[in-house]
């Protein structure tokens, strides 16, 4: 594509303008100043918005807002740009403003071979904060080529915390006691809804469709579509599969079958392929089995997704599995390690071995036999593996246990989550 440089500085300008003026809800995500960064995440989790706190932090601090260079790869109107072009998109800013621009691309991802461009800007000490959608850009090769120049953040849709700012709920030691009923009923509807931030514009029935809008563009744009997929119906199958089985380990030969056996016959080798996908789109990630060897780590995992308000669309009765993936969301952007931990006598949900942590996911524990199967498990693990905290998350108990000399904590989802 030759670009129309005119057309090119009206861009500019109006982004400008734009970037400027978004209205925010400021997310809890730390960076670091005189660092370069990619922020990465599920389609439509704020990403774009992050960049515009990151703008308005900017002109907070005293900068103008001609030292800005904001471009959104998904802007029709820069539809068939390519590596060639991305300089000459820098010139024409440096045709209108004397700075050396702090510079934003937005869904970068779209431009082949972009990876080079933002190489050679932070080698010319330019600030740079790139978005992308694309796990790929989190690859080895991409890691070669960026020569360790930038950070790498996750961007995740809302915490349950960003939430509550949302609707106007501070936490701290004193409202979660004096809010407790509100802050409870505000986590029904994040437990079922999820925290994607444009579904808080959906009422009703509304969040539900916008739900099931955004997964068929991830699912027909960023899985079918990107990856040349000619067997649409197994990768539905697939994931259809993942979303119904998220507390139980699967692997790849096993949905091989069953995906097989709804009419689409595909190798274990293929299943893989997909979950890597569905991964690298960010719809879906894994955890291995702490007590497994490396070839079983590999190929039996569980998986869970992205969102609550993704998994409830494939659900009929979904309470348990939604508490499971929650817990397992909120381990992910706490940026810990953890496994969960499967041998013949002992399944334990999820284990966080650098905060010698054991944790059993568990939606009501009134019941003697559901209460005496996880105390067992807990204090089955705590026999082979030194622990200094065992957990029950139930969706609202609150109660703490002594099991065979152990100490397990039962705690409702809500308040695990703040804390």
């Amino acid at each position: 594509m030759s670009i129309n440089k005119d057309k090119v500085k009206e861009v500019i300008l109006e982004n400008q303008q734009f970037v400027q003026s978004a209205v925010l809800i400021r997310r809890n995500i730390n960076i670091q100043p005189n660092f370069n960064y990619i922020f990465v995440g599920l389609r439509r989790a704020g990403k774009s918005y992050f960049l515009f706190q990151c703008i308005q932090d900017l002109l907070k601090a005293g900068h103008s807002i001609d030292e800005i260079l904001y471009f959104n790869f998904e802007d029709d109107r820069l539809d068939g740009i390519e590596l060639s072009d991305l300089d000459q998109m820098l010139q024409c800013y440096v045709e209108m403003f004397s700075y050396k621009p702090f510079i934003f691309l937005d869904e970068i991802q779209n431009v082949e071979g972009w990876e080079k461009f933002a190489r050679r800007l932070a080698d010319n000490k330019y600030s740079v904060y790139i978005t992308g959608s694309n796990a790929k850009m989190l690859s080895k090769e991409m890691a070669t080529v960026l020569g360790g120049r930038f950070l790498v953040q996750n961007v995740f849709p809302f915490s349950f915390e960003e939430y509550l700012s949302l609707n106007n709920i501070k936490i701290d030691a004193v409202s979660i006691i004096r809010d407790k009923n509100k802050i409870v009923r505000e986590f029904e509807t994040y437990f079922y809804n999820g925290g994607l931030p444009e579904l808080r514009y959906a009422q009703g029935a509304e969040k539900r469709m916008w739900l099931s809008n955004l997964y068929n563009k991830i699912y027909f744009g960023d899985l079918v579509s990107r990856y040349k997929i000619r067997n649409e119906r197994a990768v539905k199958l697939l994931i259809k599969k993942i979303a119904e089985s998220v507390k139980q380990p699967s692997s790849f030969a096993r949905l091989a079958n069953i995906v097989s056996s709804g009419g689409s016959k595909v190798k274990a080798e293929t299943i893989a392929e997909y979950l890597a996908y569905a991964e690298e789109a960010w719809l879906i990630f894994h955890v291995e089995n702490l007590f497994a060897k490396l070839a079983e780590r590999e190929s039996v995992k569980k998986y869970y997704i992205t969102d609550n308000g993704i998994l409830n669309l494939f659900l009929i009765d979904p309470n348990t599995s939604l508490l499971e993936n929650l817990v397992a969301v909120t381990l992910l952007r706490k940026g810990c390690e953890f496994y969960f931990y499967r041998s013949q006598d002992c399944e334990v949900d999820f284990v966080i071995p650098e905060e010698k942590t054991a944790i059993q996911v568990c939606y009501n524990i009134s019941d003697d036999e559901t209460r005496d199967r996880e105390f067992s498990a807990l204090y089955s693990i705590s026999r082979r593996y030194e622990l200094e905290k065992c957990l029950i998350i139930s969706k609202d108990t609150e109660e703490t246990f002594l099991h065979n000399g152990l100490e397990i904590k039962v705690i409702p989802a809500w308040k695990w989550i703040l804390e």
